[in-house]
């Protein structure tokens, strides 16, 4: 089996901005990319079985973030991040562009505040948020959450694609 290739936060988060059509509504503000990037590596971890991407993610008070990436875009507050020019994919494998285009179609639906609700009742969170130690949310954490959430046809399909390259 192909080596899975792990990416910086960074380039996921701009793969997912390149998703959002801002003609169509379709905004991205910090709020909703840190959810967004939580689902990635969630999904990511019980698809691939290793992160998507090496950077950690902590248990804020609104949810999971990646600091690395809030600090990238925190320039933005509130308001929605613009897609960004100029993305080269090619340093994905057709496998991980699949997968973030599939969490960007059943997460990016949802509002930065539903996202910001439904993390808040998941057990990386809510486990990392009380831990008084390090609020850190770690790959076993969101391994133990995600692997039941993701079929094993799922895992297989993506297998499939990753043998193809």
């Amino acid at each position: 089996m192909t080596a899975m290739k792990t990416y910086s936060a960074s380039e996921v988060a701009k793969y997912l901005r390149a998703l959002t059509n801002p003609e169509d509504g379709d905004l991205l503000s910090n709020l909703k990319l840190q959810k967004l990037c939580y689902y990635a590596q969630g999904i990511g971890i019980a698809t691939r079985g290793v992160p998507l991407f090496s950077d950690e993610i902590e248990a804020w008070q609104h949810g999971p973030v990646v600091p690395s990436v809030y600090q990238e875009y925190k320039e933005h507050g509130a308001n929605d991040i613009p897609p960004p020019v100029g993305l080269d994919s090619s340093i994905f494998t057709k496998a991980d562009i699949n997968l973030m285009n599939d969490v960007y179609d059943e997460y990016g639906q949802f509002s930065a505040w539903k996202l910001r609700n439904m993390t808040h009742q998941e057990p990386p969170w809510v486990n990392a948020y009380k831990n008084t130690h390090s609020k850190i949310i770690t790959p076993e954490a969101l391994a133990e959450h995600f692997i039941p959430e993701v079929n094993d046809s799922y895992r297989d399909a993506y297998r499939a694609k990753i043998q193809e390259q």
